[in-house]
């Protein structure tokens, strides 16, 4: 049977920790569709569609790798295109208790297993939050983001 996962997330921006979780599942999963959700309750830096093409265009030679965009709940989502696993990634303690929880109601409501891996070392300190602050105030975000990643996609 084809592994297929969903890795869910706002990736506001798309940063190097991102990469790395997305990097080593492909070691465990056949097939991931990064699956950017629309959260209006959240401002977001970067336009859905803005951050849809740089995460595509980031991927566009690997044929394991998709993305698409969702509004509903993750695992809804996660049924309709055949996902059998959502990864989840995990910087501290304090992600371990929150994403435990989401992926313990995950599997009672839909089945589907949820796929933890911890973030490398070197990356635990690099969030969306901090990289759209720096953004914000003009620092060069170039360290914490894909090599190849660029911020200036214009559809």
């Amino acid at each position: 049977m084809k592994k297929k996962a969903i890795f869910p997330g706002t990736f506001d921006p798309f940063t190097i920790g991102h990469y790395s979780l997305v990097k080593r599942s492909l070691e465990l999963i056949d097939e991931i569709v990064i699956a950017i959700g629309k959260n209006d309750t959240k401002k977001s830096y970067f336009p859905l569609e803005h951050r849809t093409e740089m995460i595509r265009s980031l991927y566009k030679d690997e044929p394991r790798i998709s993305v698409d965009t969702y509004d509903s709940l993750t695992v809804d989502y996660a049924k309709a295109i055949g996902a059998n696993f959502i990864v989840r990634g995990i910087r501290t303690v304090n992600d371990f208790e929150y994403e435990k929880t989401i992926a313990d109601m995950n599997r009672k409501i839909s089945g589907i297993e949820t796929i933890i891996l911890f973030t490398e070392p070197e990356y635990t300190h690099i969030s969306s939050t901090i990289v759209r602050e720096l953004l914000r105030f003009g620092r060069d975000v170039s360290d914490f983001l894909p090599e190849g990643m660029d911020l200036q996609i214009r559809n």
